[in-house]
């Protein structure tokens, strides 16, 4: 499993062992509801009053409703003052469709249990078979001993989960491996993050970030000068060095704890 620097843990990374697929998925229609439901700039207080007053997930019980909330935190910190939240949040509304990858990079910058997984997924090739029990065997493998093996089955089949919502998995029986959508925004969020794990230049493609974008090379260079002609980092290339920056997705906001 990719462990995060401790210099990048300030920014709301998480390097376990514990995590939210122990009893949820990555939960993407459920972010996708509640940032419909709440503006940019909203508070950790404001998502909250919108889960447990408002009752924006239509949950059917205060239980679920407080248990969603809790996830979702875990997955997502769901305050601005976190700046892997800040910047996915910033980002969400450029692009319907780069809403699965920008939540997978997020959760699985924050709950080490999917990390785990990551590797096994983007291992497979296209149109190969991917089975809870062998996403069980990579946390197994990263976790030894922290979980019994019914716990293990059900985060395997939580990640499991996750991967179809992200687009990694096909939606159908049996579960086969298929290319996630890449975009402009979904690489600039993934280059952040590499940015933020102490990596910098061309090496920021090659992160598990930036294979998490299921994409070809010469394609990430494009969505990464997509992103520069929106103005969400400068990307500069010339020859075979290229530069990275962040200045618009780094601005300074409201110090912040971790979570």
């Amino acid at each position: 499993m990719i462990m995060i620097p401790e210099s990048a843990l300030r920014f709301g990374f998480d390097n376990g062992p514990g995590g939210a697929h122990t009893s949820r998925t990555m939960m993407l229609s459920e972010l996708q509801l509640l940032l419909a439901a709440c503006p940019s700039p909203a508070t950790y207080a404001e998502y909250r009053a919108a889960i447990l007053e408002e009752n924006c997930l239509l949950k059917q019980t205060a239980t679920t409703r407080l248990r969603s909330l809790r996830a979702l935190r875990e997955l997502y910190s769901l305050d601005r003052r976190v700046l892997i939240f800040r910047a996915l949040r910033d980002l969400w509304d450029a692009d319907a469709g780069a809403q699965p990858l920008l939540a997978c990079l997020c959760a699985n910058a924050r709950d080490p249990l999917l990390r785990s997984s990551a590797d096994l997924i983007l291992g497979v090739a296209p149109g190969e078979a991917v089975t809870a029990s062998g996403l069980s065997t990579a946390i197994v493998e990263a976790f030894p001993g922290h979980y019994n093996s019914a716990i293990l089955l059900k985060i395997g089949r939580n990640a499991a989960s996750s991967w179809e919502q992200s687009g990694h998995v096909a939606r159908r029986q049996p579960k086969v491996r298929s290319h996630a959508r890449s975009s402009p925004a979904a690489t600039a969020y993934a280059l952040l993050l590499g940015h933020l794990c102490d990596v910098r230049g061309d090496f920021l493609f090659g992160t598990l970030w930036a294979r998490l974008l299921d994409t070809p090379m010469s394609l990430l260079h494009e969505h990464a000068l997509a992103a520069h002609q929106q103005g969400w980092l400068e990307y500069r290339r010339s020859g075979d060095v290229t530069e990275v920056s962040f200045r618009h997705l780094l601005r300074q906001e409201n110090a912040s704890p971790l979570k």
